[in-house]
């Protein structure tokens, strides 16, 4: 069996300053900046802002792929993503690591708790592993759930 590709694109234009209009190729659009430090402008979105994102959506949408492979009775899912950026004495920038805070609600139905918690903890690290904006990235990568069994 041989790989296969796919391709994404988006197209991005100049609108004069630091800001700037993308249009995505699944169809949404919206303004852009740089973030405030960087010359830009408050409540617009960012490149960092798309790059947490990225990571943090698709971790989520691998998650929810896991919980059902796993058969998990998924409640609840929210996750806080930080990325934390360094920058160098040259001015170049990197993001370190990012640190995700799923809260992961499931119902046990007739099953011990400790036994959903486990599948839960594997579906996570499922959604690691096969997150193609996580394996794509130099940053580190750090899981930290709050995982609930009602």
């Amino acid at each position: 069996m041989s790989s296969k590709t796919a391709a994404y694109h988006t197209t991005v234009s100049w609108k004069g300053e630091h800001r700037g209009h993308i249009v995505m190729g699944n169809g949404p659009e919206m303004d852009f900046s740089a973030p405030p430090d960087a010359q830009g402008y408050p409540g617009v979105f960012t490149p960092e802002d798309a790059f947490v994102a990225a990571a943090n959506t698709c971790v989520m949408m691998m998650f929810i792929w896991a919980a059902e492979r796993f058969k998990l009775n998924l409640l609840l899912y929210e996750c806080r993503t930080e990325g934390t950026k360094l920058i160098e004495l040259d001015r170049t920038e990197i993001f370190t690591h990012l640190r995700f805070w799923p809260v992961i609600r499931i119902a046990a139905g007739d099953e011990a708790p400790a036994v959903v918690e486990a599948r839960a903890r594997r579906a996570l690290q499922s959604a690691q592993k096969y997150s193609l904006v996580a394996n794509s990235v130099k940053s580190e990568i750090i899981i930290e759930p709050t995982i609930e069994i009602v």
